[in-house]
């Protein structure tokens, strides 16, 4: 089975056994300020596995866009890629172990055809600090599903990955680890905070006999080595405990959150280690060799490169990011100036990013439906960054080589990325491939310069983008409350035409993104300030209902964010004054959000929007607080 024909059989699969199939998130996460992307398929169902009621029921399955750009220094060996999808499926307080370790074994071996004695198991070793017991019965379900195949099911501990290198596999198919099958989202048992929920997970791993272990890892191979021997399909998170002040306790509603590589599942169907020979990604290998003249196998590194992050840009430019040097775009640009960096390894000195992104295009194009109407957008975005880099690059390189023989300083590195636009990531990996000396404070020397130009040019940002998952603490709520009412406030002072492209929020703030054609005025801002905060003194009670998309939407006459792909059903949320027959506003949204609006002046006396400014052509941007 190929990538697209896996990708349907599985949400087919799970439709089958009752899962509702919602559509994939943006790459840029909606109202949840803590990380750049959507990392993970669970990542934009964090509200509802924390309890919240999902508007298509508790069974729901996807197959999630993401993208990882902590990866990036890892691309070009066999399995690693920024921009991958997550097959997922969750139950929401329904089905639990059982149901889903059956299930997911019998879609791999009889779905997909993947021989099960190459299937190994691990699964959480207990913490008796916590008194937290061994996962004894996932180990068991496993135990059921190899006895009935005919295959030995040996268990045995490991403990840490350090531990694995040690002592290996120790002839065991389910091997038994600590922190590394544990999930929270603030990380093991000691760093959960009080009322945290977390549980045992347990990870399934394809064998690639063909692959020899490297010793440089460690001595021994086991299941998480990072040789590539075993490679991760996939991993059942079993959500079943609450840390208290009385220690651990079972939730009374227990969750399954399964996460599977589809490039990884689509891999081990056609029996390589190398991900980048499936039906997505070989048809780009195979456009660079045409391009270059040169054989993948000479030039796998480079190969590799240019067909992730060309993939992950493309992706990026559909979700309507653009390049810049902020945020987002940062990475979009970063994605697409390695790509060309490594295009002169091949020997391709002409334009060639249009003709990849046509391709890629071309391999989604049938599965994702929105990619019809940005194709065209997607190119010229793409096109526009091409042609500012490879001149950039151009100098940069030859200022690069006057300095080869000197050795770099955080001077020369910041001169190339100030003056010259060579990044900073591209210069360091420049010298590593050279030899290029690097002076012993080139790296606190580049930021101290760089930290002076941010302080110069008032563009410092502060305590955004930490890292984790967040963003259901009072203050959050507030916020998303407040984005609503201006959304309205702003639709009511500028025209009908004003449609969401984005928001953040932060504890400090909220960031909203809307389409109009020209700067505000600053009648248009009070206008706008006075509406919300009318409505904030008129305290708005906040309720929701469940609705038909459709209904919702032509019926009602819902709000919803642009760009924003949603299911059968969505909450519907209304902010309405008390004998009021009609709502302030209607929106489309998932949460969370305060109960009336009066509760956005505790702590603060008004809503002041701080900041306009354009984000992009024919998007405006406003930031605003509750100071």
């Amino acid at each position: 089975m190929d990538a697209r024909k896996i990708r349907l059989a599985y949400l087919n699969f799970f439709e089958k056994r009752g899962h509702k199939i919602i559509p994939r998130a943006l790459l840029v996460p909606q109202n949840d300020p803590t990380t750049l992307f959507t990392g993970s398929g669970m990542q934009p169902l964090i509200p509802f596995l924390l309890g919240e009621e999902h508007p298509q029921g508790n069974r729901l399955t996807n197959s999630q866009t993401c993208l990882r750009s902590q990866d990036i220094e890892e691309i070009g060996d066999n399995r690693h890629t920024t921009f991958f999808e997550m097959l997922g499926n969750w139950s929401l307080g329904d089905y639990f172990k059982k149901d889903q370790i059956k299930w997911f074994f019998e879609f791999l071996t009889k779905e997909v055809g993947l021989d099960p004695n190459r299937i190994y198991i691990t699964c959480f070793i207990g913490d008796s600090k916590h008194k937290i017991p061994k996962d004894e019965v996932s180990a068991g379900i496993w135990a059921d599903l190899f006895k009935k195949a005919n295959i030995d099911y040996a268990q045995a501990e490991i403990g840490s990955e350090e531990e694995g290198y040690q002592e290996g596999t120790k002839g065991a198919r389910i091997l038994y680890y600590s922190d590394k099958n544990w999930w929270s989202r603030s990380g093991k048992p000691d760093d959960m905070p009080l009322n945290e929920p977390g549980g045992p997970d347990t990870e399934v791993f394809y064998l690639f006999p063909q692959v020899e272990h490297n010793p440089k890892y460690g001595p021994n191979c086991h299941f998480n080595c990072d040789c590539g021997r075993y490679i991760e399909l996939g991993n059942s998170v079993f959500m079943e405990y609450l840390k208290t002040s009385d220690g651990f306790i079972k939730l009374p509603k227990q969750n399954v959150d399964y996460g599977g590589g589809l490039e990884r599942i689509s891999a081990a169907a056609i029996n390589s280690p190398d991900v980048f020979k499936i039906s997505l990604l070989y048809p780009i290998i195979q456009k660079l060799e045409l391009l270059s003249s040169k054989s993948y196998e000479s030039e796998t590194n480079s190969m590799r490169i240019i067909a992730d992050h060309l993939r992950g840009a493309v992706f990026l430019a559909i979700d309507g990011v653009v390049p810049s040097n902020k945020e987002q775009g940062y990475v979009m640009r970063r994605l697409l100036r390695r790509a060309i960096r490594f295009s002169f390894n091949l020997g391709i000195e002409d334009k060639f990013i249009s003709e990849i992104s046509q391709l890629i295009l071309s391999l989604y194009e049938p599965d994702y439906s929105e990619i019809k109407d940005s194709k065209q957008k997607v190119i010229e975005v793409l096109e526009k960054e091409e042609n500012i880099f490879r001149q950039t690059l151009r100098k940069g390189l030859r200022e690069l080589n006057k300095l080869e023989n000197k050795g770099l300083s955080g001077a020369d590195l910041f001169k190339l990325q100030d003056t010259f636009g060579f990044p900073y990531e591209l210069s360091l990996e420049e010298a590593f491939s050279r030899d290029i000396k690097l002076k012993a404070d080139y790296r606190e020397e580049y930021l101290d310069l760089l930290e002076q130009q941010r302080k110069r040019s008032q563009t410092a940002t502060k305590g955004t983008f930490k890292g984790g998952l967040g963003g259901q603490t009072l203050i959050h709520k507030k916020y998303h409350t407040a984005t609503h009412l201006m959304y309205q406030a702003l639709r009511e002072v500028l025209g009908e035409h004003v449609v969401q492209h984005g928001s953040n929020i932060t504890e400090e703030r909220l960031r909203f993104d809307f389409s109009h054609p020209e700067k505000m005025t600053k009648d248009q801002i009070a206008r706008v300030e006075k509406i919300v905060n009318d409505q904030i003194d008129k305290d708005l009670v906040i309720t929701w209902e469940e609705h038909d998309t459709k209904e919702a939407m032509n019926k009602l006459h819902a709000l919803g964010a642009f760009g924003d792909r949603y299911g059968q059903k969505v909450k519907v949320y209304r902010m309405q004054a008390k004998g009021s027959l009609k709502p302030f506003s209607l929106e489309i949204c998932g949460g969370p959000h305060v109960e009336h609006t009066a509760i956005l002046k505790e702590n603060s006396k008004k809503f002041k929007i701080l900041k306009e400014e354009s984000s992009s052509s024919g998007i405006r941007r406003i930031k605003a607080a509750l100071i």
